[in-house]
C-alpha cells in the first residue's frame, strides 16, 4: 500500500486502493464457494466406503473434507507470490516526466499532499531514511508514531471493528445453521455468492466517491463514519429476524409437545422410552411424522427398522403417540425435521439485510484507509502500516473466535461425545440464547466502534482547524514581511535619489 501511495497521483490513490481491496475480496469469495463444495465431501473421502455412511451433509454430525482446502489454497498462494519478484524498486510518479526518474524515489518519499500533521511534530521537515537508520531509530520512531493521537485512535477503532467482524464471519455459518435451519454448506455458499460480492461493490464504490468528489481527510472520515453507522442500523434490524427453536423432544419441547427448554440431559428420558436402556450420550436424530425431532431412534421408542444407510426408516415408535400432535404414522426417518414454513421467509429477509449491511459497511473501507495514510508522517508510513497490520491482525484476529466461541458454547443444549469419551462438538443450541449472545457481542463491539469513530472525527476536525489557523498565521506573516520589505525598498530608493542629487550639486 505504501508502495502504491508513493508512486500514484494523490487523487488516484483511493481508487487504486479500492481496486486492490476489491480484487482481494475475490479470493475469499472463491474460497467460500470452494469451502461450500468441500463441506459436502466426507472428511475421509477416498479412505472409506461412502455407501456405509448413514448421514448426509445436512446433518450436524457431518464433517466435510476441510483438509483439501489447505492443499488448494497453499498451492495458489505459492504461485501468486511469483509476480512480486518482478516488481521494480521504484516507479515513475504519475504525471511527471521520465527524465526525473533518478531522483524519483527520494522525491516521492518526502512528498505527501494533504498530510494532516500532529501538533508535536507538525513543523518538522520530512527526511528520507535508509533501512539502517530505520533499524537504529526504531524505538524513537515508535515513540513518534504512537505520540500521534490520531494514529493511535485509528488503531484502536480498527481493532474493535475487526474484533466484531472476525467474530461475525467466523460464526455466521453456524448462526444461519442453528437459527434458520440451513445446512453448513448452503450457509457458506450463500455468504460467498451474496455477501462478498456486496462487499467488493461497496469497497469500489467508496473509492470512487473519494475520487469523484475529491474528498480530503475530513470528507473521508465522514464517509467512513456514515458507512459504519449505516451498517450498525442494519445489524440492529437483524436482531428482530429469527426463528423459534427446533422442536427436539426433551430439549426444547416436552415429549407431549409443549415448549419446555432444558439443559439437563435427564429430560431426554420419558415414560415412553424408560425401559429401552437408551444412552443419553448418543446423538442420532430422527424426524417423526408428527414434526418432532428425537435425539435417537431409541429415545423415540422405535422398536423396528427397515432399509439401510441413508434410507433407513424406524417403525412402531411409542413416544410419537404421546405427543399432542397425534400422528397416524408411528414411523421416523433419519435426520432432524425441517423448520416451519415461515422460517424460510424470515431467512430471506435476513439475507437481504445482511447483503445491504455488507455493502454499506464496505463503502467505508477505502475512506478509512485514506484517513490512516494521511494521519502519519511520510517517513513513518511503512512502519505505521506495518504496526497497524501487526496489531489489528494479532489482537483483532486471534482473540475473537476464542471468546465468541466460549460464550456461544454456554448456549449449547446437547453435547456430542468423542470416541475416547471426552466432550465433542455441540449438536444443538438454544436458538434464542445463541442469537442474543452472537448478535449482542457484535452489536456491542460495533457500537463501541462507532463511538470511537465519533471521537476520532472530532479530533480530526479540531486538528484541521488548528492546521488552518497555523497556515493562516504563516500567510499573514509572509504578507507582513512583504509589506515591510516594500517600505524598506522605497526608503532605499529615496535615499539613493537624495544622495545622487547632493553629489551633482
Amino acid at each position: 500500500v505504501s508502495y502504491l501511495d508513493d508512486f500514484s497521483k494523490q487523487e488516484n490513490t483511493p481508487f487504486y486502493l479500492a481496486c486492490i481491496h476489491t480484487v482481494g475480496i475475490l479470493g475469499p469469495m472463491v474460497g467460500f464457494m470452494m469451502g461450500s463444495y468441500l463441506a459436502k465431501l466426507y472428511v475421509d473421502i477416498g479412505f472409506v466406503d461412502l455407501d456405509s455412511i448413514t448421514i448426509t451433509y445436512k446433518d450436524s454430525r457431518w464433517v466435510g473434507a476441510w483438509w483439501l482446502g489447505f492443499i488448494v489454497s497453499g498451492t495458489v498462494i505459492l504461485l501468486s507470490s511469483i509476480p512480486f519478484f518482478f516488481l521494480p524498486k521504484s516507479l515513475p510518479k504519475q504525471g511527471e516526466e521520465e527524465s526525473n526518474n533518478k531522483n524519483m524515489e527520494l522525491a516521492t518519499v518526502t512528498e505527501q499532499e494533504h498530510f494532516l500533521p500532529d501538533e508535536a511534530y507538525g513543523d518538522e521537515k520530512d527526511k528520507p531514511v535508509t533501512f539502517q537508520e530505520m533499524v537504529k531509530d526504531f524505538i524513537p520512531s515508535m515513540k513518534r508514531l504512537f505520540k500521534n493521537s490520531i494514529y493511535s485512535m485509528i488503531i484502536l477503532t480498527n481493532l474493535v471493528a475487526v474484533n466484531g467482524f472476525i467474530g461475525m464471519i467466523t460464526f455466521k455459518p453456524k448462526f444461519m445453521e442453528q437459527i434458520f435451519g440451513q445446512s453448513a454448506s448452503k450457509a457458506i455458499f450463500l455468504i460467498g455468492i451474496m455477501n462478498l460480492p456486496a462487499v467488493a461493490l461497496g469497497v469500489i464504490t467508496g473509492g470512487f466517491v473519494l475520487k469523484r468528489f475529491k474528498l480530503g481527510v475530513v470528507g473521508a472520515v465522514r464517509v467512513s463514519l456514515a458507512a459504519s453507522i449505516g451498517s450498525f442500523c442494519m445489524l440492529g434490524v437483524q436482531n428482530f429476524l429469527h426463528c423459534d427453536n427446533a422442536e427436539v423432544a426433551g430439549l426444547t419441547v416436552s415429549y407431549k409437545g409443549y415448549p419446555e427448554l432444558s439443559y439437563n440431559q435427564q429430560t431426554l428420558l420419558s415414560e415412553c422410552n424408560m425401559g429401552c436402556s437408551c444412552s443419553l450420550k448418543h446423538w442420532d436424530p430422527v424426524c417423526a411424522y408428527n414434526g418432532m425431532t428425537y435425539a435417537s431412534p431409541c429415545l423415540a421408542g422405535c422398536q423396528t427398522s427397515s432399509g439401510t444407510g441413508k434410507t433407513m426408516v424406524f417403525h412402531n415408535c411409542t413416544c410419537i403417540s404421546d405427543s399432542i400432535m397425534k400422528a397416524t404414522n408411528m414411523s421416523a426417518v433419519l435426520g432432524q425435521c425441517p423448520r416451519k414454513g415461515e422460517c424460510d421467509s424470515k431467512f430471506k429477509s435476513y439475507m437481504a439485510l445482511s447483503v445491504v449491511g455488507s455493502f454499506i459497511s464496505a463503502c467505508g473501507a477505502t475512506p478509512g484507509y485514506i484517513v490512516l495514510l494521511r494521519s502519519i508522517q511520510p517517513d513513518l508510513k511503512s512502519l505505521a502500516l506495518g504496526m497497524q497490520t501487526l496489531i489489528v491482525r494479532t489482537l483483532g484476529g486471534i482473540p475473537p473466535p476464542i471468546y465468541f466461541g466460549a460464550l456461544i458454547d454456554r448456549t449449547c443444549l446437547k453435547w456430542g461425545t468423542k470416541q475416547c469419551g471426552g466432550r465433542g462438538a455441540c449438536r444443538i443450541y438454544d436458538a434464542n440464547a445463541f442469537r442474543l449472545t452472537f448478535l449482542g457481542l457484535i452489536t456491542g463491539l460495533y457500537f463501541l466502534t462507532n463511538t470511537l469513530g465519533g471521537i476520532l472525527y472530532v479530533k480530526i476536525i479540531k486538528r484541521q482547524k488548528k492546521l488552518s489557523l497555523r497556515n493562516q498565521e504563516k500567510e499573514n506573516g509572509l504578507e507582513g514581511n512583504e509589506v515591510s520589505n516594500g517600505h524598506a525598498n522605497i526608503n532605499i530608493a529615496k535615499n539613493s535619489e537624495e544622495t545622487s542629487k547632493e553629489s551633482t550639486i
